[in-house]
């Protein structure tokens, strides 16, 4: 009875009201922290340019095959991740792989929104240049001070979330839609200001080397799998978002173009973060690190340093930078709360402004946690992890990598080949002189490269 009512409903659904806008609402999905924190380090400790080598590579062979797969579950349901399941595979197990990429969207979510609080807690801290005349000892110190605050983090995860919902309860076209058209232009000007800025410091030439010349020395096995689960989490894959903004793309998007157009704009956002911490790092002598420690303490410390002899740019570098950061965090933060939203909309029958609000509402509740379990509440822990690194273990270590495994795995083997071919040729419109290519590494590569990653994660092969 329910998969009819969703077919009964699938032409009143909302729709992306462009073909730019689908691209940059999917990017600003994919386009986020990782992009900043995660990727330059993994670049800079595995060979510079020969790691950007290997992981353009793997979202060629694993990402685009498992993004257009999202895509076309999405678009050929036309409903929520949890339900496109229910539709395509009635009657079958598969519908847990939906609601998993569900429950992965509110687990990271909660957690993640702790992290972009913090983001307008030093735009705050930038604006009333806060970082002037700081060593790098009191940089520690005062990040240290701040995440283990009781109330502050707290406070700016509920701004954030806030922020979130606002865009969220505008719907499809008038939020989402239009917030992205707006946020990421706004973030490819800032993110290019402050590597002209960067690049043209004193000393900077020897961190442009190192992020563009290939050491194929530091080239192993591990550095293979670095940059496959590098390609799988800065992509979104498996995590549902992906395959809940395709039920809102319009029948003529061309599924492939939109997946390597997603894919070029969230590399080059990463590479050209690299381009903004390396160049500026090298020029006043600190390598950097990864996670929350490189942008919270080493960067700020780094930007005082590199323009120092120049107070007025160091102030302006700050504050565009952690502008930056907060509109990256709010471009993903708006996807995984869309999962969830359209989750509850169309599953329970909730109105969107309902099933927002209880959305918003668990992710403040559980982020009040996961925020206090970095401070005062350290010491309650289960299976040895505080709720933050609870969360992001069990989401980013296992959630995402078996969604992702088990999404190749429905496409590739179990999914009518006459809708996958349907779906990725536009019902035969289109050209697809790869699709054969597509079917084989979506049947027997991603399913062996996931699983490897899977196991490296997890300790396992080390």
């Amino acid at each position: 009875m329910q998969d009819n009512t969703y077919k009964m409903n699938k032409n009143d659904r909302a729709n992306f009201g462009s073909k730019l806008g689908v691209i940059l609402a999917s990017a600003g999905s994919a386009v986020g922290l990782g992009n900043i924190w995660r990727f330059p380090y993994e670049t800079g400790n595995h060979g510079g340019a020969a790691f950007i080598i290997i992981y353009l590579g793997c979202i060629l062979l694993l990402g685009l095959p498992i993004m257009i797969s999202e895509f076309l579950i999405g678009r050929h349901s036309r409903a929520n991740t949890a339900a496109a399941y229910q539709i395509l595979a009635p009657k079958t197990h598969w519908r847990w792989v939906g609601r998993m990429g569900v429950l992965a969207g509110l687990l990271i979510l909660s957690y993640y929104s702790v992290v972009a609080g913090w983001t307008l807690e030093y735009i705050t801290e930038a604006l009333t240049n806060s970082f002037s005349g700081k060593s790098s000892a009191d940089f520690i110190a005062s990040f240290q001070g701040f995440s283990s605050n009781p109330w502050k983090p707290v406070l700016w995860l509920i701004v954030f979330l806030l922020a979130t919902h606002f865009i969220i309860v505008k719907g499809v076209e008038k939020g989402i839609e239009k917030s992205s058209k707006i946020m990421m232009p706004m973030l490819f000007i800032i993110i290019l200001v402050l590597v002209v800025c960067s690049v043209t410091l004193p000393g900077a030439q020897s961190g442009i080397e190192f992020l563009l010349k290939p050491d194929f020395s530091k080239v192993d096995g591990s550095v293979f799998l670095g940059a496959m689960g590098q390609a799988f989490f800065s992509l979104s894959l498996g995590m549902g978002c992906l395959c809940t903004y395709a039920s809102y793309f319009g029948k003529d998007t061309n599924l492939t173009k939109t997946a390597f157009s997603v894919g070029v704009i969230d590399t080059v956002v990463a590479v050209l973060a690299g381009f903004i911490i390396f160049p500026a790092a090298f020029s006043v002598g600190i390598k950097p690190d990864a996670g929350p420690s490189l942008v919270f303490i080493t960067l700020p410390n780094v930007f005082q340093q590199a323009f120092g002899s120049i107070p007025v740019l160091a102030y302006v570098f700050s504050v565009m930078f952690y502008v930056l950061l907060a509109v990256a965090a709010l471009t993903s933060t708006i996807s995984l709360h869309e999962v969830v939203t359209a989750y509850l909309h169309e599953e329970f029958k909730f109105t969107r402004g309902k099933a927002a609000k209880i959305v918003t509402g668990c992710c403040i509740f559980f982020g009040i946690f996961c925020s206090l379990s970095l401070g005062v509440g350290k010491e309650y822990t289960l299976f040895g992890l505080g709720l933050f690194d609870l969360f992001d273990f069990v989401t980013a270590k296992i959630m995402l990598p078996l969604g992702g495994l088990l999404i190749s795995l429905f496409t590739g083997w179990y999914l009518d080949k006459k809708i996958v071919w349907e779906e990725v040729s536009n019902q035969g419109t289109l050209r697809m002189p790869l699709y054969k290519v597509f079917i084989f590494i979506l049947k027997f590569i991603a399913p062996i490269a996931i699983s490897l990653i899977f196991i490296n994660e997890l300790g396992l092969l080390r």
